[in-house]
C-alpha cells in the first residue's frame, strides 16, 4: 500500500512517504473498530474524530488526513476507488503529509489510511 501511495505520489511530484508505527496503529485501531461495528465512517464508535485517535495512538500532529474504504479485496482496488474520488486523492497527493500508517481489518474488507505530520 505505501508503495502504491508513493508511486502516485511520485507522479505528482510530492515526496515519499515513510511508515509511522503510531500512524499505523491509528489506522489499524480504526479499521478494526468499523469491522467490528459494520460502520464505514471517520467517526468512531466513541465519537472519536481521526485527529483524535492519531493523537490517542501518541503521535503529535501539526496536520493529518485520513482515507477509508470498505469492500475492496486488495491495496490496488482500494487505491483505484481512493485515487477516483477528488477527497481521497487530495490527502494521498498532499505534499505537506510526510508519514503514513495503514490498516485493515476484517470480515468486510474496512481499510484506513492515516496521514500525518509531527509536531
Amino acid at each position: 500500500m505505501v508503495a502504491l501511495v508513493n508511486s502516485e505520489r511520485g507522479k505528482a511530484g510530492c515526496s515519499p512517504l515513510t511508515v509511522n508505527a503510531k500512524l499505523t496503529k491509528a489506522a489499524q485501531d480504526h479499521s478494526a473498530d468499523m469491522a467490528a461495528h459494520k460502520n464505514m465512517s471517520h467517526t468512531g464508535s466513541d465519537g472519536s474524530s481521526p485527529g483524535d485517535r492519531i493523537q490517542r495512538a501518541g503521535y503529535s500532529w501539526s496536520t493529518y488526513g485520513e482515507n477509508v474504504a470498505y469492500g475492496y479485496s486488495t491495496p490496488e482496488s482500494v487505491m483505484a476507488g481512493w485515487m477516483s474520488s477528488p477527497g481521497h486523492k487530495q490527502n494521498i497527493l498532499n505534499c505537506s503529509f510526510k508519514e503514513m500508517g495503514v490498516g485493515l481489518a476484517q470480515p468486510g474488507s474496512y481499510w484506513t489510511q492515516d496521514f500525518g505530520t509531527a509536531r
